[in-house]
């Protein structure tokens, strides 16, 4: 099966509409570029300036003897080199500048544009994939944005200044340099092609390395406990590979392209030697002449191998934007309705709800209806797969249903706005999140206008100061990666608190208890219930031991609701519900 070469390659069109979409992050920064292009400038007529102060030089000392020249052109050497080494500073320096601005600004656009993506979408994703994008892939955007610019000005007016001249001093030798242009220009554009494909493949595998390496350092424990270091050491490898691999596909384009079109290159310069010399023999062309002719013409090769080794950063960096510009283009959760709330009472109703996740998942919940009165605690169980957490994920819109309504105080939840109906609804789960900052700051994420008096209060509701007074730095401790110098059950107590301090009328416990020892869960059962007071409650849980308490249990099979009713009575009724009690007390 053959492929072709051009498949996944943007056509050039696309490319200058990525490539003016990148510029577009540096426009705030126009002043500060220009000044780079007057440094190319500079650099560019230093270089042309170099040609004429060869040919004065020769013809003061050879063609028409001038003591002046003795004095003059070591004066212009120095001048000339400095003015140079200025414009060299000034295109390097002030465009680098503007490309860590446009850096800056992508990144926290795309990583402000992931906050907001629908759940949905980001489960579909792959993390390192995402991580790539917003670490590697912007990167190699400045160069496309800025660095690449900088040096099509700087390169393409040195070329064009040297060519000016070239055409002043002797039209017909000039004509012999450009004769090659066309086919040089042909190379570059199959070399392009190639850049851009190659390009992708290396960010692609960028995201590889870095979601395996993620995974295992996530999974550290689990993988010493299977002594599967090898085994990860050798996915590594794989990726690592594929990567190394691409790399080199393009460093061999690189590496092709430039000596292929120096050696067409070369062939004009040997033509228009051949020309030049027999002008000089005919007296056509003075000595002089000739070297001046011969200087700027040896000068054209350094700024045509800058620009053909500079098409390869340039399509990285158009390669890179494109996939940015994919996320940035994917839409957002948006603000969700028109309709503010203050506090809800905390009434819940899910009405003839269905959900289909996208991909072979099918639908996961079919019709489900219950109402959920204000203060009442609910429990949803069944069977691993039954759509539990799903459901309870509608109430703060991680997801929207596709059939019927989830209402909250009796309006449907895509009518209020997302900020303020997410602020009525708190989450303890069994994956515990914690940022790698203090236990109070933990505890008072985002906690607007709380007082250091609430978030203290907060944490000794939920038995946080216990191992607060144990430490060293106590509210001040910092928590390491996931909060992982401290207990489980402590980094429970945590998020507890931080949802104590919330203080919101419907609460969703999801597995709270599930990871922890018996005496863990038994303390940490009595922090929620503390939190439980006077809130709507929706809890999930495998551990049937923890819902029998619960005004209400829902059980659900295969996204329908299959029994309603507390723990004695589902029990008597010898369902589902008992059957699942039975294999977990008399297993």
């Amino acid at each position: 099966m053959s492929v072709d070469p051009g498949a996944g390659v943007k056509p050039a069109a696309d490319s200058w509409l990525i490539y003016r979409r990148l510029l577009r992050y540096a426009k705030p920064y126009a002043g500060v570029f220009l000044i780079g292009v007057l440094g190319a400038m500079l650099f560019a007529a230093s270089n042309a300036s170099l040609v004429y102060l060869v040919k004065t030089f020769l013809n003061g000392a050879f063609v028409n003897p001038n003591p002046k020249i003795l004095w003059l052109v070591p004066i212009g050497v120095v001048v000339l080199f400095t003015l140079r080494g200025i414009g060299d500073y000034v295109q390097t320096y002030y465009p680098s500048w503007v490309g860590r601005q446009v850096i800056k600004g992508l990144r926290s656009d795309v990583f402000s544009h992931y906050l907001r993506l629908p759940t949905a979408y980001l489960d579909q994703q792959q993390s390192g994939h995402l991580l790539s994008k917003l670490t590697n892939n912007i990167e190699l955007v400045a160069m496309a944005a800025t660095g690449a610019a900088i040096s099509l000005v700087s390169d393409s007016l040195t070329i064009l200044a040297l060519l000016v001249y070239l055409f002043i001093m002797n039209w017909r030798l000039a004509l012999f340099c450009i004769v090659v242009a066309p086919i040089i220009g042909w190379l570059m554009k199959i070399a392009n092609r190639s850049f851009r494909r190659y390009s992708e493949r290396i960010q692609n595998s960028m995201g590889d390395i870095t979601r395996v390496a993620k995974e295992a350092i996530d999974a550290l424990r689990l993988i010493k406990i299977f002594n599967a270091e090898d085994h990860q050491a050798q996915r590594f490898e794989l990726v690592n590979e594929h990567n190394r691999v691409s790399n080199m596909k393009l460093v061999r384009a690189r590496a092709i392209s430039n000596p292929v079109v120096q050696c067409i290159a070369s062939m004009a310069l040997g033509s228009v030697l051949y020309v030049a010399i027999r002008q000089v023999f005919a007296h056509d062309m003075r000595v002089d002449e000739f070297f001046a002719f011969l200087t700027a013409l040896m000068l054209i090769p350094a700024p045509l191998r800058s620009l053909v080794n500079m098409s390869g950063p340039l399509q990285q960096g158009i390669a890179a934007g494109q996939s940015v510009f994919e996320i940035l283009d994917q839409p957002t959760e948006g603000r969700g309705g028109a309709l503010a709330i203050s506090r809800a009472r905390g009434e819940i109703e899910f009405r003839n709800v269905s959900f289909t996740y996208g991909g072979d998942k099918g639908e996961v919940l079919h019709g489900v209806s219950f109402h959920v009165s204000p203060g009442e605690t609910v429990a949803i169980v069944g069977r691993s797969g039954s759509g539990k957490t799903t459901l309870v994920g509608l109430v703060p819109r991680f997801y929207d249903v596709q059939q019927g309504s989830v209402l909250l105080d009796g309006v449907d939840v895509r009518e209020y706005r997302l900020t303020d109906l997410r602020s009525q609804v708190s989450l303890v789960s069994q994956d515990v999140v914690l940022f790698n900052d203090t236990i109070r700051n933990n505890i008072a994420f985002n906690a607007v206008g709380k007082s250091d008096a609430q978030v203290e209060a907060a944490a000794s509701a939920a038995n946080v100061m216990e191992f607060v007074n144990q430490q060293p730095q106590g509210f001040d401790t910092l928590l390491t990666d996931r909060g992982q110098n401290f207990s489980g059950g402590q980094r429970q107590r945590i998020s507890i608190a931080r949802a104590l301090l919330k203080d919101s009328p419907v609460l969703i416990l999801d597995e709270a208890t599930a990871a922890l020892d018996n005496e863990s869960e038994r303390r940490v059962q009595q922090e929620l219930a503390v939190l439980m007071q006077g809130r709507t409650t929706l809890v999930i849980a495998h551990r049937l031991s923890t819902v029998e308490s619960a005004d209400r249990i829902i059980v659900l099979d295969q996204g329908r609701i299959v029994e309603t009713g507390n723990h004695h009575e589902l029990l008597e009724r010898g369902g589902l519900y008992a059957a699942l009690h039975g294999m977990q007390f008399n297993a």
